[in-house]
């Protein structure tokens, strides 16, 4: 008896082991992708002007090579749960990470057609991984959500952070010009790439058994709208603090060395609360109180840019940061959270994606454009309160305990 006791827990213990292996490479893969995702798209930005001057381009096209990437994220991200459910969401991944270190290359040749070429086609692939990611994670880690959610934010907003702050040293110190300098990120997704490849025999055959039954009416959901619109606010105050927060600082007479050191600490301030918001909204019924936090940290910081003295500006940029963190990670909780399939998931994450990177895409022209037109910064802050007073009011709804499809 005992001899056949032994017998079988030897077997599990041989079984358990390929499984095992088998969820490693799992996430390394999620791991590595998710650090592919941000890098070749934060790197750019700090590079514009050596770009522009390099390639003799106007202003309207340089501020096109960020903001393309961002239409591109809108137009394709309805387009990726499908993609998904036709050839499988492992082989949409890798033909994705694939077209991300091609375009990488050719962002990084001679010639301003091949640059913005790449662009687009880099756009394109990150939208598709943006999207598929978290409906994977729900199916393949559905006990592990918000510790795999907290994994593959956080890994997204390190490499960013990275590669806003090494590019520019790298382009000028180091030699590499910016051509260089965009072309390193190519090691990153050809090794996230390579990483993906043995998920194929295990992810590659599309699920049959996980059928969205709101794949068609997700759009006239409310629960999906105002996950959508959380997801595009955050995006927005983002991108806005991102492009202007700078520039603010220099007209209050900051120079633009400690700008960019303020700038960095937002960021860096956002990197830890990606990671522990999702453990903590997993655990919660609902999350309505960390969106009531996040409205608190975002009015605090922004009211401090407008109003507070710059001595303070450390306190709120890691205020901005810390909202901005926890923003960021509850909005990629709520696309497993508010539904009950893989594929829901994926749906309600393209909705969400395209909806939110127009927000995006159109948020600092428009605070440029306020500011051109009153001369001061002060309607553009105010327009940010207003955004994050319907932040809170989007999110309370989007942090209920309920379903897209059951409302």
């Amino acid at each position: 008896m005992k001899v056949r006791q032994l017998e079988k827990k030897i077997q599990n213990t041989s079984h358990s082991r390929p499984k095992n292996r088998s969820r490693i490479l799992l996430v390394l893969g999620i791991v590595f992708i998710a650090a592919a995702l941000r890098a070749p798209f934060t790197s750019v930005g700090t590079l514009i002007e050596m770009i522009k001057d390099d390639l003799g381009l106007s202003n309207t096209l340089a501020g096109a090579i960020t903001t393309l990437p961002l239409l591109a994220f809108a137009v394709v991200s309805p387009l990726a749960p499908k993609l998904a459910r036709r050839f499988g969401i492992a082989n949409v991944l890798l033909i994705s990470m694939l077209l991300l270190s091609v375009s990488i290359l050719v962002r990084s040749a001679s010639s301003a057609i091949l640059l913005f070429s790449g662009t687009a086609m880099l756009g394109i692939s990150i939208a598709v991984c943006n999207v598929l990611l978290p409906g994977l994670i729900k199916g393949k880690f559905p006990h592990k959500i918000g510790l795999m959610t907290g994994v593959y934010t956080v890994s997204m907003n390190l490499f960013a952070a990275l590669a806003a702050g090494i590019s520019v040293p790298l382009a000028s110190h180091a030699g590499f010009g910016w051509r260089g300098t965009l072309a390193m990120w190519f090691v990153l997704a050809a090794l996230a790439t390579v990483l993906w490849i043995p998920q194929m025999r295990i992810l590659g055959i599309p699920s049959r058994s996980q059928k969205s039954v709101i794949s068609r009416s997700i759009w006239r959901s409310p629960i999906a709208w105002q996950v959508s619109l959380f997801m595009g606010l955050q995006s927005l105050l983002y991108y806005v603090l991102i492009a202007w927060f700078s520039i603010i600082m220099g007209e209050r007479g900051m120079s633009s060395s400690h700008a960019g050191w303020i700038l960095s600490l937002m960021q860096l301030a956002q990197l830890p609360f990606t990671f522990f918001v999702p453990l903590f909204a997993g655990r919660l019924k609902n999350q309505r109180s960390l969106v009531l936090i996040t409205f608190i940290l975002y009015t605090i910081g922004i009211s401090g840019v407008w109003l507070g003295s710059t001595s303070w500006m450390a306190v709120w940029a890691i205020s901005i940061g810390i909202a901005g963190g926890f923003a960021f990670g509850l909005v990629m909780m709520f696309f497993s959270l508010r539904t009950k399939t893989t594929q829901e998931a994926s749906e309600l994450s393209g909705m969400a994606q395209s909806v939110g990177y127009l927000l995006a895409a159109s948020g600092p022209a428009l605070f440029g454009w306020l500011h051109d037109l009153t001369h001061s910064w002060t309607l553009p802050l105010l327009l940010l309160l207003g955004a994050s007073c319907v932040l809170l009011i989007v999110g309370l709804g989007a942090g209920k305990d309920r379903y897209v499809g059951i409302e």
